[in-house]
C-alpha cells in the first residue's frame, strides 16, 4: 500500500517539485521513497514518484519499478492477490523477475498482454505505467474504486495525476479553486459525487476504467461492470454453502503480507464474519460513551469467543471536533459521513499494533444488507396492487405538493430511479437550492447524476437497480474513500475481501429472492455467516457506525463553535445565512433534528478552510 505522484511538461526544480508533491502523501508511505525523470529530444518529459509503505518483500520493493531494459515504468497503489500465479504464468513466458513484488507482475503482464493486463489482475489498484517505446501514459483504476485516482490537466496542457489530491498543491501550476457545481449534489449526497471533484478542473478517475495521456490528449475507457443477468438457481442452501466458500477463499487471498495482519470487528454480521474467517491474533474497535452508539461489548464478547485479542477505545465529543479539521484534510474532498470520525480514530488505534487491516466494507451492496432495498409492511401489502395502478398514482403524486402519503405512493411505483439516490440523502433538492448563494445553485441536479446509472439498470429488478446505484456511486464516493484516507492517514493498510471480482460476479448470480426474503436483508450471506458465527452475531440488526451528531450539535459548546463556521464571511459566499443559520437553531431548540444537514454544511466550511483559505 502506497502512494504516487507524477506530472507531464517542463516545471522549473523538477525534482523539488516532485519530491514535495511526494512528501506530502509521505503518510500513505512512511517506510521509503524513489523518483523517475524521463526527458528525450523535444518531447513533453514524465516524472514519477512514489512513497512506500512495506507489505510484501520488504527489503526489495521500492518503485518505481522497471521491465528488464527499464523501457517501461510504473507507479503503483494497491495489492495484488493473485500475483503469484500471474508470475508464474509471466516467467514461463521468458520474463525475468528481480523481487517478489506484485508491483513487478503488472510491469511484465503489461509487456505481455498490453493495456489487457487489467483483465487479469484481482485485487485493489491505482497505477500509472510510462512506456517510453510507446510515448504514452497508461493507467486504470480498481473495478471497485477502492483505491483513488486523481488528475487534472493545466492550462498549458501539462497533465499532473496522483493517489491524492493535496499533492497537486506543491505543484506549480496548480492554483486551487472551488469548483462552483460541485456543493448542490453534495448537499444531497454528502459526499463529492460527481467525476470533476470539489477542485475546479480536477477529476477522480472512475473505478473499473483504464486511461491513455499521449501526445497531449487523454482517452479513458472502462474494462469491467457488474452483471446481474446471469442468475444461478440453485437452492437457498446450496447458496449458502457456495458463499461460505467464496467468502473464506478470498479472506484467504486477502490475508497475504510480510507484515502483521488484524481485523476491523464491530459488532454487525460483516466484519464479523471476515474476522472469524481469518481469525487474526488482534482485533481492533471503537465506539462512544452513549450506549446506543456502542457496539464494542459486542466486539469484545466475540473476540473472546474466537480466542483473538480486541483492542477498543471510548471516543469522547471533543476529541471528534478536534480533529474534524485533520480527517478532512485527509479526506481531498468535503464528505460528511459522520462515521469517517470513529474510523479515523479507529484505523490510528490498529495502526498502533499492525500494519493492515481487513474489514466488512462492501457486504451491504453487494448482499443487498441495507434497509432501503427492502420494503416496509404497508409497502409489501401496497404493492399487491397491480404495478400499473401504482405507477399511475405515483405520476400523479409527483405533480403534486407535498402531502400525507406523498413520498409513500413515489416509492410504491416500484421505480426507485424516481426516488432512490442512494445510502445519504441529506437535503432534499429543494432544500439544497434554498439554502445555497445563486452562484452555487447551477451544479447537476439529482436526475442528472442518477439518470445515467439507472439508464444501464433498466432491465433489472427494483432490488438490483438500488444495488447497481449503490455499487457505482455510494461505494467509490463514500464508502471506500473514507476506508482509504482514514486508513492511510495512519500509514495502515485496509482491504475488502467482500470487494473481489470473483465474490462480485457469484453474488451477481444470486437470485433476490435469497437476499431480501421478507424477513431479512442480506438474507443468504447471514445464513453463510451462521455456519461459523453464534445466532446473535449472524442475524443481529445493521447498525452501521453511529456517531451521536446530534446530541453533540444541541450542546452549548459544539453549537457555539459550529455557529462561529455559520457566520463567517466565508459561509456567507456560499450559503444563505439567515436560512443556514435557521436550520442550526431549529436544531438546537428541539423544532427539528437537522443534524445531518448541520454537519454536511459544517463539513464544507472546515474543508474549505484547510484547502482554499
Amino acid at each position: 500500500m502506497c502512494g504516487f505522484v507524477g506530472f507531464t511538461g517542463r516545471v522549473e526544480s523538477k525534482e523539488t517539485v516532485l519530491r514535495r508533491m511526494a512528501d506530502r502523501i509521505r503518510h500513505r508511505g512512511p517506510d521509503s521513497d524513489g523518483y523517475y525523470f524521463w526527458e528525450e529530444g523535444e518531447a513533453e518529459p514524465v516524472a514519477l514518484g512514489f512513497r512506500r509503505l512495506s507489505i510484501i518483500d520488504l527489503s526489495d520493493g521500492t518503485q518505481p519499478m522497471y521491465n528488464e531494459d527499464g523501457s517501461v515504468a510504473i507507479v503503483y497503489n494497491g495489492e495484488i492477490y493473485n500475483f503469484p500465479d500471474l508470475r508464474e504464468e509471466l516467467v514461463s513466458k521468458g520474463h525475468v523477475f528481480k523481487t517478489r513484488c506484485d508491483t513487478e507482475v503488472i510491469v511484465h503482464g503489461y509487456e505481455e498482454y498490453g493495456d489487457g493486463i487489467v483483465d487479469r489482475l484481482r485485487g485493489m489498484f491505482a497505477f500509472v505505467i510510462w512506456d517510453s517505446r510507446q510515448r504514452r501514459l497508461f493507467g486504470a483504476r480498481d473495478p471497485f474504486g477502492i483505491k483513488p485516482f486523481y488528475y487534472t490537466i493545466t492550462p498549458s496542457g501539462h497533465f499532473i495525476f496522483g493517489s491524492e489530491i493535496k499533492s497537486f498543491l506543491e505543484h506549480p501550476e496548480f492554483h486551487p479553486e472551488v469548483n462552483p457545481n460541485a456543493l448542490r449534489p453534495y448537499l444531497s449526497f454528502q459526499y463529492s459525487s460527481m467525476e470533476e471533484t470539489f477542485f475546479k478542473n480536477t477529476y477522480k478517475l472512475p473505478p473499473a476504467h483504464t486511461f491513455e495521456f499521449c501526445d497531449g490528449k487523454l482517452s479513458k475507457k472502462e474494462f469491467w461492470d457488474v452483471d446481474f443477468s446471469k442468475k444461478n438457481r440453485i437452492s437457498y442452501d446450496e447458496w449458502a454453502n457456495m458463499i461460505d466458500s467464496r467468502v473464506r477463499e478470498s479472506v484467504t487471498a486477502h490475508r497475504i503480507s510480510d507484515v502483521k495482519v488484524g481485523s476491523f470487528l464491530s459488532g454487525g454480521v460483516d466484519s464479523s464474519y471476515i474476522t472469524a474467517a481469518l481469525m487474526p491474533d488482534d482485533t481492533f474497535s471503537v465506539g462512544f460513551d452513549e450506549h446506543k452508539f456502542d457496539e464494542t461489548g459486542e466486539a469484545k464478547e466475540l473476540s473472546r469467543i474466537l480466542g483473538v485479542n480486541n483492542y477498543l477505545e471510548h471516543l469522547t465529543a471533543d476529541e471528534c471536533f478536534e480533529a474534524f479539521s485533520d480527517i478532512q484534510y485527509h479526506m481531498d474532498e468535503p464528505q460528511s459521513n459522520p462515521s469517517s470520525v470513529p474510523l479515523y480514530f479507529l484505523a490510528r488505534l490498529a495502526s498502533q499494533h499492525v500494519t493492515v487491516v481487513l474489514s466488512g466494507e462492501g457486504a451491504d451492496e453487494i448482499y443487498a444488507g441495507y434497509e432501503w432495498y427492502d420494503d416496509v409492511p404497508a409497502m409489501r401489502k401496497y404493492k399487491k396492487i397491480p404495478s400499473p395502478l401504482r405507477r399511475a398514482a405515483a405520476a400523479v403524486a409527483s405533480g403534486l405538493p407535498q402531502f400525507k402519503g406523498h413520498d409513500f405512493l413515489i416509492k410504491g411505483s416500484g421505480k426507485p430511479e424516481n426516488y432512490f439516490i442512494g445510502q445519504a440523502f441529506v437535503y432534499p433538492e429543494k432544500d439544497a437550492l434554498a439554502v445555497l448563494r445563486p452562484k452555487y445553485r447551477g451544479g447537476p441536479s439529482i436526475r442528472d447524476i442518477t439518470g445515467p446509472v439507472y439508464d444501464r439498470a433498466r432491465d433489472l429488478c427494483e432490488v438490483e437497480k438500488k444495488q447497481y446505484l449503490d455499487i457505482k456511486l455510494w461505494l467509490p464516493g463514500d464508502i471506500l474513500l473514507k476506508a482509504d484516507k482514514m486508513s492511510m492517514a495512519h500509514s495502515l493498510e485496509l482491504r475488502v475481501p467482500y470487494l473481489d471480482r470473483l465474490v462480485m460476479e457469484e453474488a451477481a448470480a444470486i437470485p433476490p429472492e435469497y437476499k431480501i426474503n421478507g424477513v431479512d436483508t442480506k438474507a443468504v450471506l447471514r445464513t453463510a455467516a451462521n455456519k461459523t458465527l453464534p445466532d446473535e452475531w449472524a442475524n443481529r440488526p445493521k447498525k452501521g457506525f453511529p456517531v451521536p451528531i446530534r446530541k453533540w450539535l444541541a450542546e452549548d459548546k459544539f453549537y457555539e463553535r459550529v455557529k462561529k463556521s455559520f457566520t463567517s464571511d466565508v459561509a456567507a459566499e456560499y450559503f444563505e445565512p439567515e436560512k443556514l443559520n435557521r436550520i442550526l437553531d431549529d436544531h438546537r431548540n428541539g423544532k427539528a433534528n437537522n443534524g445531518r444537514k448541520i454537519w454536511t454544511a459544517f463539513t464544507f466550511l472546515t474543508w474549505h478552510d484547510r484547502f482554499i483559505n
